[in-house]
């Protein structure tokens, strides 16, 4: 999963990062690493914290996933990043952040919900983000055909997290 949201980030990253003066040409492969682990962490925060219905909300509709609270935690971190990694001001940070991220996270919602594109899957999502955590995604994935949906595949990882 994370090599292609390095690539789906590299598709996306031309004026934000590829073309952006206040980042060095030979550290834009850092930036949308760090962009891209941004994401992922960010995913990761939010199961752990238990915004199932934010992420439920995300993952339901592509042309909403860069503009909940999620997508803003995620473009703050990697505000973050660019200012203290890479020297950036705050106002070119969230500028750069602002510009990125949305778009990755709608496309990367986008492939995920397209059953003709592969590259994504909500069971190779969910397996990344819940890894280590003892869930079974094969269990959380059969809502899908319960009628459960995206919604109730939180539900059930926040039944887990919550022991129930």
């Amino acid at each position: 999963m994370l090599e292609n949201l390095i690539n789906l980030v590299k598709e996306h990253a031309g004026s934000a990062i590829i073309n952006n003066p206040a980042i060095p040409n030979e550290r834009n492969d850092e930036a949308v690493a760090d962009a891209s682990h941004s994401i992922i962490d960010g995913l990761k925060n939010a199961v752990g914290s238990g915004s199932f219905s934010d992420l439920a909300g995300m993952f339901g509709n592509a042309g909403n996933a860069g503009s909940g609270t999620i997508a803003q935690n995620i473009q703050s971190n990697f505000s973050d990043i660019l200012v203290n990694k890479f020297g950036l001001n705050a106002g070119q940070a969230d500028s750069t952040a602002a510009s990125l991220i949305p778009s990755v996270l709608e496309k990367l919602v986008h492939k995920t919900n397209d059953p003709n594109d592969n590259s994504f899957d909500l069971n190779g999502i969910l397996g990344h983000l819940t890894q280590g955590s003892g869930i079974n995604v094969e269990d959380i994935l059969s809502k899908f055909t319960g009628g459960g949906g995206v919604s109730g595949i939180f539900d059930s990882i926040k039944n887990i997290f919550n022991g129930k």
